[in-house]
């Protein structure tokens, strides 16, 4: 899906092109690091930031690469917390008119809730065209993306857990 984003619309060349400066994919390439969110899939908004996950089995050494490779950056912040009974670290920072968040933890990309969530959310536009305008216009109001999605599919409950039952109970990975 990165990849695609170098003839896509203004914003994701321009994110594709931020990454590319930054050298993300390259220097921390031992951690897998993905590309997640709204950008790729088109249904960012102003303001939508980078996610790039990794799996990543030693924070530790991981926080310190961070901080090596971006302390420099405009509103960098470092942070180790526990989400969803997992150990993560966080780094934020701004570079060239984007948000970045990257965040490791110990667990495969493929199986982390940003990357379900967002091929999961891709899946049922590619299925329900029309609810591309209706998360857009969610998020414009405030709407958190997994939220959005929740709302327009009457989903109840956790959003980040319903929208993978969701997925699951329809058989939709089938």
């Amino acid at each position: 899906m990165f990849r695609a984003m170098i003839n896509g619309n203004g914003k994701q060349r321009a994110a594709y092109t931020a990454i590319m400066q930054l050298n993300i994919l390259s220097d921390l390439k031992e951690y897998n690091p993905t590309l997640c969110g709204t950008i790729p899939i088109g249904i960012d908004i102003e303001g939508s930031d980078l996610d790039i996950i990794m799996e990543v089995h030693d924070l530790e050494t991981f926080a310190a690469r961070l901080q090596a490779l971006y302390k420099d950056k405009e509103a960098f912040q470092l942070k180790r917390t526990v989400i969803r009974g997992k150990e993560v670290v966080k780094a934020n920072f701004h570079f060239n008119e984007f948000e970045f968040e990257l965040f490791g933890q110990a667990q495969p990309v493929q199986e982390q809730y940003a990357y379900l969530h967002m091929m999961i959310e891709n899946e049922c536009m590619k299925k329900m065209p029309s609810l591309k305008a209706e998360i857009i216009t969610l998020k414009k109001q405030g709407f958190k993306t997994e939220p959005a999605f929740c709302k327009v599919l009457g989903i109840k409950g956790d959003p980040y857990d319903g929208l993978i039952t969701y997925w699951e109970t329809e058989g939709r990975f089938n």
